[in-house]
């Protein structure tokens, strides 16, 4: 199911755009398909690698080769990001505890609180303006979990320090690289021991499919956290559809032009929305394609302002093609510390003209 590259470079000397596009395909042969085939059978002939889909699939296989290359480790596939992040949390031994940013994806919070409330964990907050005190929340915990940029504050964490500090301490690091997606970041080069992705968002990148994915490293202790992972998704049924990690492969071509597209459109937004005079704030990390813009009047102008837009989706994902845009604090489940007209705007890659013709207009109105 691999590429075959026997006869040209190794994947590790390849650009990332280029592997984007190369891996994950089958091997080269006369009469070969030039993509990977979409395999739907749910039973496999006895003795082979796989016996039943629950435990592997081909099309996951191709998938998990062009992930896992991009962030430098062994990627594994699942139903969705929720998924992916339970089963990263499951690493954790029952009453252990876990540090978290105290903005970070709602979902994963709102496991946290639910499993603390059963006594299954304890959670510590890490506030992005007391980071100095990392060390004394990291002792005596079994994990820290890391986003950079947070979502939705777009606070940015120095990762490498983090991890290093964690390790140190033997606790375990979990980094959520969806924001910068791996062309940004590859949290395993900076020490991290596991790497998360909604696939959802940028990797799939066209709004259609549901998946996440865990990437661990490629050491003895990362292939020991691999097999963990993977058992946990064989026994709690966490897997993937082959169709939509079909569909999450072909998107994945194209990443690089879709991050480029996005990230310039996200940049000149950030520039021309500073000193807005219906904004009290921009917050955008100077990297990726999120912004966040505090609107002002609070959460009944901001409200306005994403029901005004034309061109701007209002809608709770993001890292899709089309821009999407979402006052968070209408989710109950973001702490009151994000701000009430607060907008997180997914920036897509459409004309950048269009979209903020679009978007002052609202503003304005």
């Amino acid at each position: 199911m691999t590429a075959n590259h026997s006869s040209g470079p190794a994947a590790e000397e390849l650009a990332a755009a280029t592997r984007l596009v190369a891996l994950g395909r089958q091997e080269r042969r006369p009469g070969a398909g030039v993509n990977a085939p979409l395999e739907l059978s749910s039973t496999y002939i006895a003795d082979g690698p796989v016996n039943y889909a629950r435990g592997g699939n081909p099309t996951w296989s191709a998938f998990e080769e062009a992930l896992g290359s991009l962030e430098g480790g062994e990627a594994l596939v699942f139903g969705s990001g929720m998924a992916a992040v339970a089963a990263a949390v499951g690493l954790v031994p029952h009453g252990g505890t876990v540090v978290v940013p105290a903005h970070a994806y709602n979902g994963t919070t709102a496991l946290l609180d639910e499993l603390a409330e059963s006594g299954a964990v304890v959670v510590r907050r890490l506030y992005a303006d007391e980071v100095g005190a990392v060390g004394d929340l990291l002792d005596g915990a079994a994990m820290l979990w890391v986003e950079s940029p947070t979502n939705p504050m777009l606070e940015v964490f120095d990762v490498e320090a983090l991890c290093a500090a964690a390790r140190d301490r033997g606790v375990l690091t979990v980094c959520d690289n969806t924001f910068a997606t791996p062309l940004v970041q590859q949290p395993l080069s900076l020490g991290a021991d596991v790497v998360l992705h909604s696939v959802t968002k940028y990797l799939a990148g066209h709004s259609d499919v549901i998946l996440g994915a865990l990437v661990t490293a490629r050491t003895e202790a990362g292939r020991a956290l691999h097999a963990r992972l993977s058992r946990y998704r064989l026994l709690h049924g966490a897997i993937a559809g082959p169709m939509e990690t079909w569909l999450a492969l072909r998107g994945l071509r194209t990443l690089h032009l879709r991050v480029e597209r996005a990230t310039a459109n996200a940049r000149e937004l950030a520039v021309r929305l500073d000193g807005h005079p219906s904004l009290d704030r921009v917050r955008y990390p100077g990297f990726g394609a999120i912004l966040g813009i505090e609107v002002s009047g609070g959460a009944e102008a901001a409200e306005r302002v994403a029901s005004a837009t034309a061109l701007w989706t209002h809608s709770t994902s993001l890292g899709g093609v089309e821009s999407q845009v979402e006052r968070r604090r209408r989710h109950a489940g973001e702490p009151d510390t994000v701000p009430e007209g607060l907008l997180r705007l997914s920036v897509g890659v459409e004309d950048v003209e269009d979209l903020w013709r679009d978007l002052d207009r609202a503003l304005r109105g």
